[in-house]
């Protein structure tokens, strides 16, 4: 094991408490920021996840998104892929994925513009810790080589690290949303 990945499973390691913790006391609304920024991207095709574990839940906002464009939900093709989106729509039959996650039962694969991208732990300079498989990075880093894409980290508050081991590979994130406000990194 390199240092490098010895320094990243304690960070795992360590994030994964402090979001359990704030997983267990959350409050109802804990969407409520994510909400007011999809609003200013009404109708843009965005990708959301289902939750598993103690994420925090994306659901409401995604709700409220699908009232006014397109919304998908990541798909793992297999290691070493990028993810794709199937959409998604509030009520649609859903079937479990790999890793637990729920996806919809038919593919109708979409490109999202926006990605709320799940993660174990992040930094104030846009940096993410996800859970190792680098499935986020690769698909940031082709959707962004067509495009300007936006990425969002949603967490607890709980979950920010002072810094993390990032890697060349790592992609940032344009914002963080937490239930109790946002942090922006980027003009885009």
């Amino acid at each position: 094991m390199t240092d490098l990945t010895a320094i990243k499973v304690e960070a795992r390691k360590a994030a994964f408490a402090r979001r359990k913790q704030a997983h267990e006391t959350a409050a109802p609304g804990a969407a409520g920021y994510l909400s007011q920024v999809l609003a200013g991207h009404r109708g843009v095709p965005l990708s959301g996840y289902m939750a598993i574990r103690t994420e925090i839940d994306p659901m409401p906002a995604m709700e409220e998104a699908a009232a006014h464009g397109p919304v998908g939900v990541p798909v793992i093709q297999g290691k070493g892929l990028p993810l794709k989106f199937s959409r998604w729509e509030p009520g649609c039959t859903l079937k479990q994925g790999p890793f637990g996650a729920m996806i919809p039962e038919q593919d109708d694969f979409l490109e999202p513009e926006i990605l709320i991208v799940p993660l174990v732990a992040f930094d104030r300079n846009g940096g993410r810790l996800g859970y190792g498989g680098g499935f986020y990075d690769r698909t940031l880093e082709l959707l962004r080589s067509k495009r300007p894409t936006l990425a969002i980290g949603f967490a607890y508050a709980a979950q920010e690290a002072d810094a993390l081991p990032l890697e060349p590979t790592d992609q940032p994130l344009d914002m963080i949303v937490t239930e109790s406000g946002v942090i922006s990194f980027s003009d885009l």
